[in-house]
């Protein structure tokens, strides 16, 4: 309980210092809009046409990008206000604060900041989702199996950016290296049997933005063919407990500021 009253804390803080600048908030709804528009006429264009994406029909291949707007959309939210900070923190000695408080390090730098402007991105990549569930005719266990799925993805994207911004420790500005892993999960918005086996192999296993974005879609729609989608769930835990591990292992060589 005492964790959620600081969730309430700081992102209310963060909602009410970003909403200041009302005009840029909305210039920021617009955008959102534009850019998943464009991003979606990009995968239509391929439909259009009567060609499959790796064999995945219209309303399926629609599925794989809505994981992709909604594991985009946390990254905006949470992952790129946060994150950025912490080889910010490292350069000018403000995290000696933070490992001086009586609250778990990682959660504070994780959870602190939120960037509403994440939001609009966050509720299309639900209506698409939502739209998209309807039109492949989910049924109640596909509903459940999809909420699951977008849950274990975002753990695993959240993960892997926590791995990438902790190296900040050794080499302060490192976060340019997290942006370039929100433009992987866009190279995964088309369903990864579309890619040659080079591609899908390295979208799998080097970087396994397959199990943001298509094993997710897999599972919900019941394609799940062996224990490969499966398999996200415990990729993201091991990550996630890396993560952990990672952080406390980088913190024995941050030296403070005083030192």
């Amino acid at each position: 309980m005492r964790y959620l009253r600081l969730l309430g804390i700081f992102w209310t803080a963060a909602a009410a210092a970003r909403m200041e600048y009302r005009a840029a908030f909305v210039v920021a709804i617009f955008a959102s809009l534009i850019e998943t528009a464009g991003k979606l006429f990009g995968v239509y264009l391929f439909y259009s046409s009567g060609f499959e994406l790796g064999g995945w029909p219209w309303q399926e291949a629609l599925l794989v990008f809505g994981f992709a707007q909604l594991v985009d959309a946390f990254f905006l939210l949470f992952f790129v206000p946060n994150l950025r900070r912490i080889s910010e923190m490292v350069q000018d000695g403000t995290l000696d604060f933070v490992l001086l408080k009586p609250v778990d390090s990682q959660f504070w730098v994780s959870v602190q900041k939120l960037d509403p402007v994440g939001l609009p991105y966050l509720l299309l990549g639900a209506a698409l989702l939502g739209y998209a569930g309807w039109a492949s005719g989910l049924e109640v266990g596909g509903w459940a199996r999809l909420a699951f799925a977008g849950t274990g993805a975002i753990f695993l994207v959240y993960a892997l950016a926590f791995l990438l911004a902790t190296t900040s420790i050794w080499f302060v500005k490192i976060f340019n290296v997290v942006h370039f892993l929100s433009s992987l999960i866009w190279s995964a918005q088309y369903p990864v049997q579309a890619y040659a086996r080079p591609f899908r192999i390295f979208l799998t296993f080097v970087l396994p933005v397959y199990f943001m974005t298509t094993a997710p879609a897999e599972l919900a729609l019941g394609r799940a063919a062996g224990v490969a989608p499966w398999a996200m769930f415990l990729v993201a835990l091991a990550l996630f407990g890396f993560s952990r591990a990672f952080w406390r292992f980088a913190l024995r060589f941050y030296t403070s500021a005083s030192s």
